[in-house]
């Protein structure tokens, strides 16, 4: 349906709102603060935090490898995406919130809404993704993700500040005063996208509707090889998200550990980080149509593979907080860039009559082998250090580009079929 630049705009715009009523979800609570704070204040040392934290992400990661698929070919045989995209939303708000209650030493309750919050939290980004490709051309696709990005970290980037001037993080209550923050900004951000963001009709639910659903994920499976450059682009971006999901879910965590930050260096981090990441999302974004998705993407793992390198070796240097710091930035200038062409590289690939499925997929090839990154370095943690943990990182990284790349394993053994 044909819809004017003025309408389309207004379109564009709600949808990017949800990046910036999400943002400080991802920021505050799984990346630098609450994080930290589990590991330093509930859980009772930093190696069984750390072990602890690092297990409700693989949890997070498997429940949605498995439940995306399937909701999103619900969506698309009845249309209730947006009402899926509502219902996740306050669901995470809500579990959020609770976080206000778990005291010193009560980790399962902790773990429990963080994992909650967390699903509902991946689960809201499945459907909000799959609008992009209605909502943008061949010629914008790259500009439209990018500035949603990049909007979605302005928007991390405001509830940090807003955090150091009205928190004191050193303060366990006030840190937990922080979640209720949090769990307000995404409601109340998010109504633009619930008021103007319009969608298909919904059609009553049948039990039809339940079977054909999974009906059509199983055809989605048989005729995937019909989609190879899908399918190739799917198992790269599962290494190189393992990464990021594993910095995402630890970095504030590696930072107090391994080098000693305290948590107000933790929440300047975050952000110094969220500053470079909008940055990188802008600028990326308008130079995304014209250089190529794939050569940002190819730039992107590059610098976070050499990001990655120097923060492990950060702690052997002489300025280890200084080495961080450079590392930190190359990290998060780049983290807006991959993400954003990611998420348009899809669009761009996929089947029109399939967005929720496929974005499903998206979701699940995010999450399907996801919860390894944070496993390894909860594990590697526990038998060895941090340190050594963040080796595990720079190895999905490189699989990634490499698989994006196309070298494949096999043929660089000189295997044959």
């Amino acid at each position: 349906m044909f819809l004017s630049k003025a309408k389309q705009n207004k379109q564009i715009i709600s949808w990017s709102f949800y990046d910036f009523a999400n943002q400080p979800y991802t920021t505050l609570i799984i990346t630098f603060i609450y994080s930290a704070f589990f590991v330093n204040y509930i859980a009772p040392n930093e190696i069984e935090g750390t072990f602890l934290w690092a297990n409700a992400i693989s949890i997070t990661a498997i429940i949605v490898a498995f439940l995306s698929p399937l909701l999103g070919a619900f969506a698309d045989e009845t249309g209730y995406r947006k009402s899926f995209l509502v219902f996740f939303t306050l669901l995470c708000s809500l579990f959020t919130a609770l976080l206000f209650f778990p005291e010193k030493g009560d980790m399962s309750l902790a773990i429990a809404f963080v994992i909650i919050s967390n699903i509902s939290f991946e689960m809201g980004c499945v459907f909000c993704n799959s609008y992009l490709k209605e909502l943008s051309t061949d010629k914008n696709i790259g500009r439209v993700s990018g500035n949603a990005w990049g909007l979605g970290f302005l928007g991390g980037l405001s509830a940090l500040f807003i955090s150091f001037i009205l928190f004191d993080v050193n303060n366990p209550h006030e840190v937990k005063q922080i979640c209720v923050f949090v769990a307000i900004w995404f409601v109340l951000f998010s109504l633009p996208t619930f008021i103007f963001l319009k969608d298909s009709k919904r059609s009553k639910v049948t039990k039809k509707d339940i079977s054909t659903s999974f009906t059509s994920i199983y055809s989605t499976f048989k005729e995937i090889s019909n989609y190879k450059k899908v399918v190739n682009f799917l198992i790269a971006r599962l290494f190189y998200n393992d990464g990021l999901i594993t910095i995402f879910a630890l970095g504030g965590v590696y930072a107090v550990g391994s080098l000693n930050f305290t948590m107000n260096e933790v929440l300047i981090l975050g952000i110094i980080l969220n500053i470079f990441a909008a940055l990188g999302s802008f600028v990326f974004g308008s130079y995304e149509d014209k250089i190529g998705t794939r050569n940002v993407i190819n730039l992107s793992l590059v610098v976070l593979i050499i990001s990655t390198l120097l923060a492990f070796v950060a702690p052997w240097t002489n300025s280890p907080k200084e080495v961080f710091w450079i590392a930190g930035i190359l990290l998060g200038s780049m983290i807006g860039p991959n993400q954003s062409c990611s998420r348009s590289y899809m669009s761009q690939i996929i089947p029109e009559n399939k967005k929720n499925e496929f974005f499903g997929f998206y979701a699940l090839t995010g999450k399907a082998t996801s919860f390894l990154g944070p496993l390894l370095f909860g594990l590697i943690t526990k038998l060895y250090s941090q340190q050594m943990a963040l080796l595990s990182v720079v190895v999905f990284f490189i699989i990634g580009w490499l698989l994006f790349n196309k070298i494949s394993f096999f043929k660089a053994i000189g295997w044959k079929n």
